[in-house]
């Protein structure tokens, strides 16, 4: 960057030394000799100064040197042509030459803006130690935009001050950035946000903190996002969720759910960075069992804290078989494909875990039972435990390696984590579940990396027991994550198979939540729950009841996200659309519908009469839609403009009706 300065400063520097010759060369006799002297003595002071600047060309910050050089130049550019004016050889020209003493006026004022520029320049790109603390004031170049000077100011302390000053001037830009989009863009363009990550990664707790909610506040649109991806904001953010303060990682994670929610595309630079990863683990810090504790469990009536042992275990281990001897029976259990493809992987998917689990299994199988009840073993179970006995000595070892990869992995070392106070630790886990969610909106791969790790589970419990925002930020990041596996296949047969535990769990506090309709958490589950519909089983009948009970709600919003999830079940694109249908009929579905489509708003009217349709179309033969006079409600609806004109309406409602007419005309003897 010093050559770059050096190279804009030559330009000037020649100019002022011609514009000194040339005052210089003024006769005597001309009458612009006084004010071709004040000229020249205004140019050497100038000139002067840009040398000094030249030598200091190192710590000059590049954005305002620019300005401030560019105008400089032209100012000495007018001023050469002026003197060269005024010098002209010969009597005749030198009385016939006509200059305005007006130029000479204004060309000395543009000469001292253009001295108090660079001396400003040289204050502002100082140390704060050689700066003695003075007030640097307004250079005349920034006198119609102050702001413009005082963004220059707080990123040059960004580049040269020591870390508290460097601290103090995030803070000053994150209120300019706070308070205006347009000084957020100055920002920007003026180049603050290198040295904003340089002092993230390098500066004190606080520094880090305020450099890092500037970062977040600065990223409001997909352009300002680019521009801190290229550079480096994805590293240095992953750097820091892995080694930083938990007070820093929590807002760095805020921040990843800033740029990530108005920039998309940023998603992947982030992922190929492991953030989703690290957020991950703050977010099982203290939520799940850790890793490193492995105890054996069965797979039988599991809790949300136990499941995690049925997950550690990755898909490609060796262990097939379990043997277990109790009272000399002897039993060997296979764990069929669809239980081993249940299972979330282990996130550090090494082999190494493995054969720790497996060895602390057959440990406690041939160690732990009474020697009395064991049958002798044979060679090749001698062999293994022969085996199992010279691992064993080794399973602490293994324990710590363990605990230091999980710390290496997830971020400080547990211990360290585990003093943080717990506020600090509430709000690390709400922020991770804010950047969770917007990172998982519509990307298939970062939900899958999301699913096959804890955090399914880890939002199952936080739904659960987390504060307001802990639990709000998971539902949200859960409506996501489903709504990506409503329309990806592979991602909802491998996450939400119903044989597993994790998405159980999941299903179960969502299920929790709408049965106590009464928090703001309600509407996200039952997006989500109406994301899963195509999971659920003929069977499970516990979903449709409280869905057709949030029918009744007052709050038009709930009424109307019921409906929809609702309609998720019952439409033709699900396969149990028949089972579904029956299941919201015999739950009192239809006459709450029939409510809807007369009495409700109108944005509530569209969703119940879908669901209403759907129903219809698919079992027009029920008796319950007879007695509740469907048919009179849909061709009630048929002559209503705004309800025929809607897309989901324009040919579903016809084909109901119509089906509904065939079936009911001729069944309805039957009725009476």
């Amino acid at each position: 960057m010093a050559d770059i300065v050096k190279q804009i400063l030559a330009k000037p520097i020649q100019l002022a030394d011609q514009v000194t010759k040339a005052a210089d060369d003024v006769h005597a006799l001309s009458s612009f000799k006084q004010e071709c002297i004040e000229l020249k003595s205004k140019t050497e002071k100038l000139a002067a100064l840009l040398r000094q600047a030249a030598r200091a060309s190192s710590d000059l910050y590049e954005r305002p040197t620019r300005r401030i050089i560019d105008d400089t130049e032209q100012v000495l550019e007018k001023a050469f042509a002026l003197v060269a004016k005024s010098r002209g050889n010969g009597f005749m020209k030198r009385v016939f030459t006509i200059i305005p003493a007006a130029a000479f006026k204004k060309m000395n004022a543009q000469l001292e803006n253009s001295i108090g520029d660079v001396s400003w320049l040289l204050r502002v790109s100082a140390s704060a130690n050689d700066r003695d603390d003075e007030y640097l004031g307004l250079p005349p170049i920034a006198a119609n935009e102050p702001i413009l000077c005082l963004i220059w100011e707080q990123i040059a302390i960004l580049y040269t001050g020591g870390l508290d000053d460097r601290s103090d001037a995030a803070a000053s830009l994150v209120s300019l950035a706070r308070d205006n989009d347009r000084y957020g863009k100055l920002i920007i363009e003026e180049g603050g946000i290198g040295p904003l990550l340089k002092l993230v990664k390098d500066g004190r707790l606080e520094g880090q903190e305020n450099a890092a909610r500037a970062i977040g506040l600065l990223g409001r649109d997909p352009e300002s996002v680019e521009h801190m991806i290229h550079a480096g904001v994805c590293s240095i953010f992953g750097k820091v969720l892995k080694e930083g303060p938990m007070k820093v990682q929590a807002v760095v994670a805020w921040a990843v759910s800033e740029l990530a929610a108005n920039h998309p595309k940023c998603q992947d630079p982030f992922a190929q960075n492991n953030i989703i990863r690290l957020l991950v683990g703050h977010l099982a810090f203290e939520t799940v069992q850790e890793h490193s504790k492995y105890a054996i469990t069965s797979n039988r009536n599991l809790s949300i804290h136990s499941v995690v042992m049925a997950s550690n275990q990755h898909p490609n281990s060796n262990t097939n078989t379990t043997t277990t001897t109790n009272n000399n029976n002897t039993t060997t259990n296979k764990p069929n494909e669809e239980d081993k493809q249940g299972q979330i992987p282990h996130p550090m998917g090494n082999q190494t875990s493995n054969q720790m689990h497996n060895v602390v299994a057959s440990t406690m199988a041939n160690n732990i039972l009474p020697k009395s009840n064991s049958k002798p073993p044979q060679p090749q179970q001698q062999q293994q435990q022969v085996q199992n006995n010279g691992n064993v000595k080794q399973i602490h070892q293994h324990s710590q390696n363990h605990q230091q990869n999980m710390s290496s992995l997830y971020g400080n070392s547990i211990k360290g984590r585990e003093s943080e106070d717990p506020a600090t630790k509430t709000y690390m886990k709400a922020m991770a579940a804010r950047a969770l969610w917007h990172l998982a909106t519509g990307n298939s791969q970062i939900c899958k990396s999301i699913t096959e790790s804890r955090a399914l589970l880890c939002f199952a419990v936080l739904l659960e027991k987390g504060s307001d925002d802990v639990q709000y930020n998971s539902a949200m990041a859960l409506m996501e994550i489903t709504a990506v596996a409503e329309q990806d296949a592979d991602l909802r047969r491998s996450a939400f198979k119903p044989n597993s535990h994790a998405a159980k769990a999941v299903v179960d506090q969502l299920l929790k939540i709408i049965e106590k309709a009464d928090s703001d958490l309600l509407i996200p589950c039952i997006k989500s729950i109406g994301h899963l519909a195509r999971t659920f089983k003929a069977t499970e009948t516990r979903i449709i009841g409280p869905l057709v009970r949030l029918l009744d709600e007052r709050e038009g919003d709930v009424t109307r996200e019921a409906a929809i999830a609702l309609t998720k079940f019952a439409c033709t694109e699900n396969y149990l659309h028949l089972d579904h249908s029956k299941a919201i009929i015999n739950a009192g579905g239809a006459k709450h519908l029939i409510q809807l489509v007369y009495f409700g708003e109108q944005i509530v009217q569209i969703s119940a009469l879908v669901l209403l349709s759907y129903i219809a179309l698919h079992v027009p033969d029920n008796e319950a839609l007879a007695h509740a006079e469907v048919l009179t409600v849909l061709e009630w609806a048929s002559k209503q403009a705004f309800m025929i004109q809607d897309p989901s309406l324009e040919a579903l409602l016809p084909e109901a009706k119509g089906r509904l007419e065939l079936y009911q005309s001729r069944g309805s003897r039957g009725f009476h």
